[in-house]
């Protein structure tokens, strides 16, 4: 019950962070996807199934505030959790590259989802200019962000399995 209290406060606020504070220290009109940050690490940490659950709530909340078609965002972070959850047996807490590598790799493949579903489809075919000017400066700038914000996502899960850790053990 407090793993869920604590994710879906995280979830919220790296919403609000996302969507304020990083809102006013934009680069260019870019900000790094924190919500993608929340999702790829999640799934790696805690596995597939906890990956598409969280990827599920932060798209959900992307489709409410931004989104024209409800369920679009939480399909892409459904997947990127899921995926992403796919690593969760090679995962090392001390290691930064993979976590590293899957986050921009997850925010590439977001990226060009959303190029292809919603402007391919449309008949937009300017693909390098998206890739130049959002796609890979998204990127950079939220890599640059998870060097700051995985630590504290890794704190926070050690300290919840600790936790469940101890709990499970007066049981016994």
């Amino acid at each position: 019950m407090l793993r869920k209290m604590v994710v879906a406060l995280m979830i919220l606020i790296c919403f609000l962070l996302q969507t304020t504070v990083f809102g006013w220290l934009d680069f260019g009109g870019i900000i790094p996807n924190l919500m993608i940050i929340l999702t790829a690490s999640f799934g790696f940490m805690r596995g597939d199934r906890e990956g598409l659950v969280i990827g599920f709530f932060c798209g959900l909340l992307c489709d409410i505030f931004y989104g024209d078609i409800l369920g679009f965002y939480a399909m892409i972070f459904m997947y990127i959790g899921f995926l992403n959850g796919k690593f969760c047996r090679i995962f090392y807490p001390e290691d930064i590259k993979l976590p590293l590598a899957l986050i921009v790799s997850s925010d590439l493949t977001y990226g060009l989802t959303c190029y292809i579903l919603l402007f391919l489809l449309q008949g937009k075919f300017e693909f390098i200019s998206y890739l130049t000017d959002v796609m890979l400066p998204e990127a950079i700038y939220t890599i640059v962000v998870t060097l700051l914000l995985y630590p504290v996502i890794l704190k926070i899960n050690s300290g919840l399995e600790a936790r469940e850790k101890r709990s499970a053990q007066i049981f016994v």
